[in-house]
């Protein structure tokens, strides 16, 4: 069994949330990211704008599909790269990243200079946005849920925007900040696409059906071979 599959792979909710990353991109959102790692409080937040992704292996999909949502997209690591991709680090308690982000806040809170202090806020940005701790919890529909982050194999898009939501603010403001971002959504071609993933065999002639009707962009070559990497992970899970 392969550690890794070569392809990232971007899970959601509902066949219309597919429907609109095939033909919109996959925009980016403010999530709401565990940082207690960082700050030594416990429960703290912040959200992050992100795309996420991974590259777990199809053996070991169901869990993260059952979580995640049942819907997705699987795409080339090499449109990964292209795009600006990275893959998550994971940082132990006692390690040298969970040291680095001290080292960040110290700074920053013994310069003056206001310009050093804006470069150091950007650079903890840059490093805290793409780290997660070993272990930690998620939000999900407002509960945190304790999850095993090490298995999760993921891979980020951050947009150069530079700015986060603290946990307060969140609720208030993330339609909004999610809005100004949509424009940095991550576009793909049919050649990037290797797997699409639906729940059921039933939603297959749907999707074909969508694909024909809205990406008409495409040449008829394009969406053939499109429509022939649409996969249901019922097929799928009855194979592992």
């Amino acid at each position: 069994m392969k550690p890794r599959s070569k392809s990232l792979f971007h899970f959601t909710r509902s066949l219309d949330a597919l429907k609109g990353i095939l033909v919109e991109g996959i925009k980016p959102k403010y999530c709401l990211e565990d940082v207690s790692w960082i700050s030594g409080n416990n429960p703290d937040y912040v959200a992050y704008p992100m795309s996420s992704f991974c590259d777990i292996p199809l053996s070991r999909i169901s869990d993260h599909t059952k979580f995640y949502g049942g819907y997705g997209i699987g795409l080339t690591k090499r449109w990964g790269l292209r795009n600006s991709l990275n893959p998550i680090i994971y940082c132990s308690p006692e390690g040298h990243i969970h040291d680095l982000t001290h080292d960040f806040a110290k700074a920053h809170s013994e310069i003056d200079d206001e310009d050093i202090k804006k470069k150091i806020k950007g650079y903890f940005f840059k490093v805290t946005s793409l780290a997660k701790p070993l272990t930690g919890t998620m939000v999900v529909n407002g509960t945190p849920v304790t999850k095993d982050f090490y298995q999760e194999n993921e891979w980020r898009y951050i947009p150069d925007s530079g700015r986060f939501l603290v946990e307060d603010k969140f609720e208030e403001q993330r339609d909004e900040k999610n809005k100004e971002i949509e424009s940095l959504s991550l576009r793909f071609s049919p050649e990037d696409v290797r797997y699409i993933f639906v729940s059921y065999d039933s939603e297959i002639p749907d999707l074909v059906d969508y694909i024909n009707q809205s990406m008409g962009g495409f040449s008829l070559n394009d969406l053939k071979i499109l429509q022939s990497r649409i996969f249901s992970l019922e097929n799928i899970f009855d194979d592992l």
